[in-house]
């Protein structure tokens, strides 16, 4: 049985730029902006068009040293994208499959931005711990973005 978790994190940030920092250069930005997390962040195939694969490779400190996701669909438009967990993670540990929709809003001069997790736990795996990091995670990520952009701005504009 699927199930999902979802979080929203509202910041002073163009949505817009935030889209772009968070999710398009998160290569580039992720491992500069919470290094003791992320260790660096790897095109495994594809261009950042739907099909590519991405690696995010993360500290000894973390759950696990590394994730693979697939983008399945994005709108640069509509500033909206879902992610797959092809490999790594707790992929086959403790859960059979997850995959991420992500849409960010324009909120007056900033924005809200959505993520909704969906997931199949193996069954008997409790994964309440996990959601919560992962919940954690996200906003942690975001707020960095967040703090990167006004300390820096009209990047990713």
């Amino acid at each position: 049985m699927s199930s999902s978790w979802s979080v929203e994190v509202e910041t002073k940030a163009p949505a817009a730029a935030i889209f772009k920092a968070t999710f398009i250069d998160w290569h580039n930005l992720g491992p500069k902006l919470i290094p003791e997390v992320i260790s660096g962040v790897t095109l495994i195939s594809g261009d950042g068009s739907p099909g590519s694969i991405r690696q995010i490779n993360f500290t000894p400190g973390a759950p696990f040293s590394f994730v693979k996701e697939r983008l399945e669909f994005i709108d640069h438009e509509k500033l909206e994208l879902k992610l797959s967990v092809v490999e790594g993670g707790h992929l086959g540990i403790k859960i059979e499959s997850a995959t991420s929709h992500i849409k960010v809003e324009k909120k007056g001069h900033g924005s809200i931005v959505k993520v909704t997790a969906t997931y199949k736990a193996i069954a008997g795996v409790d994964v309440a711990e996990d959601i919560k990091k992962a919940k954690e995670g996200f906003i942690n990520s975001v707020k960095a973005v967040e703090a990167y952009l006004a300390a820096n701005p009209g990047s990713y504009a």
